[in-house]
């Protein structure tokens, strides 16, 4: 039994050494896939070189860069991001898109409103005034209980005056209305109208028989009275003026609008006010007028409103904020604001292509209004536009900075700071030149430049000729030493 088992194992591992060498004789006698149609060459095409610094200039061979003491850095065709192989572009997988938060947009045609906003305050419709004057000769009897701001009903008794002058010329005309002579009660009627007795008065004398030597004076219209100048006892004379009312039915609001919108305003447009008296309420008037002439120190034209106002509710001296349409323009090319980055020399939008590739666009903006921009050139209709995430994609070198600052996003700030090291060309108290070597956070090659120094960051004891290795701290557009220490014999 031992003989048998000891010649089956012996039988199991020959048999396992012959199949290990058919396998090995096998796979190498393999015939060897052709590669006929296929491209083996890894060799890429350069369409030009630039220096990372200024991206936007291109040169057609290499070299040293004539901004920077450093090398000209090629750009390849398939490093383009556009159909096109145009220039400018880049290329961003997906996946990283959608962590950049890169939102897009169509280009629209339509028609841009310009709603004007400003603040504005209510004062009296100086349009609905009354002015009570006495039509002759008299002492004021009585004065009754009103004073300037009181607001009264139109028909409301002011005062009571005494003319003297009217008592002989209403004799007159009872005894010749007892005559019956029309011709003669016609004359003796018009006598009491230029004498200034109003109609009413002179209806009531014929209506009761009797003369009316007191005359009471009332509100023509219903308001707030301006001014009441007289006083019981006091004699007033024929034209002087005895009361000023405004009425409250209408009120006006005023705005200061800068000249340069000024001519947007039409009268007989619609305007929605807001005050703070009434939160969440809109009053809704319309322009009346825009007047004529210019404030020289605001430099604004005044804009004068018309509003209802029922139940008083709108009072002279609020405040309130108005928003007047401003009319529409001519239909042209729409994008959100936001898509919209402006470097102060020329606008730029970022167009997105196929397959990930985004592009610059230098445009030519318009006007602005409701979170859009009309845009006059640069772009075509139906185009995608980058709405946000833009930034980061303005240039090749700004995504790849930011994109290296995004990796160190959630490390400590310490592990945050740029690192780097190099050779002191030139110190000061405010900034430090170094011949630095490649700093692969900001893929940039070696190079000489300057940096601005930290307030707390110590230069004592360092010289020219120094290596030292330094840490860069970002400051808006700026890379700011905050670190420095030598590194003798390294």
């Amino acid at each position: 039994m031992n003989r048998q088992h000891l010649s089956m194992g012996l039988l199991l591992i020959v048999v396992a050494g012959m199949s290990g060498g058919a396998g090995y004789w096998i796979a190498h006698r393999q015939p060897v896939m052709s590669t006929t149609g296929m491209t083996t060459s890894t060799e890429r095409k350069i369409m030009y070189w630039y220096d990372p610094m200024k991206p936007d200039q291109h040169f057609d061979k290499p070299g040293k860069s004539p901004f920077m003491d450093m090398e000209l850095v090629p750009r390849y065709a398939d490093e383009s991001g556009n159909a096109a192989g145009e220039a400018g572009g880049v290329t961003i997988d997906s996946a990283l898109t959608q962590n950049l938060g890169v939102r897009l947009a169509k280009v629209e045609s339509g028609t841009l409103s310009q709603p004007l906003a400003a603040p504005a305050s209510v004062v009296f419709n100086e349009r609905d005034v009354a002015v009570v004057q006495t039509r002759t000769t008299g002492f004021v009897e009585r004065v009754y209980a009103r004073a300037p701001g009181d607001v009264v009903a139109q028909g409301a008794p002011l005062l009571d005056l005494l003319v003297p002058e009217w008592a002989g010329a209403q004799a007159e005309f009872l005894a010749i209305a007892r005559s019956g002579d029309a011709d003669l009660v016609r004359a003796a009627r018009e006598r009491l109208r230029l004498l200034g007795m109003p109609e009413t008065t002179i209806q009531r004398i014929e209506k009761s028989g009797e003369a009316q030597t007191l005359f009471t004076v009332t509100a023509p219209i219903a308001g707030v009275i301006q001014s009441l100048d007289i006083r019981q006892g006091m004699t007033v004379s024929s034209g002087m003026t005895i009361a000023r009312l405004n009425g409250l039915s209408t009120v006006w609001m005023e705005a200061a609008v800068p000249e340069a919108e000024g001519s947007l305003v039409t009268p007989g447009e619609s305007v929605a006010a807001q005050l703070a008296a009434y939160p969440g309420k809109t009053f809704v008037g319309h322009v009346i007028a825009v007047l004529p002439e210019v404030n020289i120190q605001t430099r604004t034209v005044r804009v004068r409103m018309e509003f209802p106002n029922r139940g008083q509710q709108l009072r002279p001296g609020m405040f309130a904020q108005v928003k007047l349409d401003g009319g529409k323009q001519a239909e042209t090319l729409l994008i959100p604001t936001e898509a919209l980055i402006s470097t102060g020399k020329r606008n730029i939008v970022i167009v997105a292509e196929d397959k990930g590739s985004f592009r610059p666009v230098e445009v030519a903006p318009g006007a602005q209004a409701e979170g859009k921009t009309a845009i006059l050139a640069g772009l075509k209709a139906g185009e995608n536009v980058v709405v946000s995430g833009q930034f980061l994609i303005d240039s090749e070198a700004s995504l790849k900075g930011v994109l290296a600052q995004m990796k160190t996003a959630t490390e400590s700030p310490a592990d945050a700071m740029i690192k780097a090291r190099g050779i002191i060309e030139a110190i000061s108290a405010q900034e430090m030149t170094l011949s630095h070597d490649a700093i692969p956070a900001l893929e940039w090659p070696a190079m000489t430049m300057s940096f601005a120094l930290d307030k707390a960051t110590s230069t004592q004891g360092l010289k020219k000729g120094q290596r030292v290795e330094f840490a860069l701290e970002k400051r808006g557009d700026d890379l700011v030493i905050v670190r420095l220490r030598t590194m003798e014999g390294m």
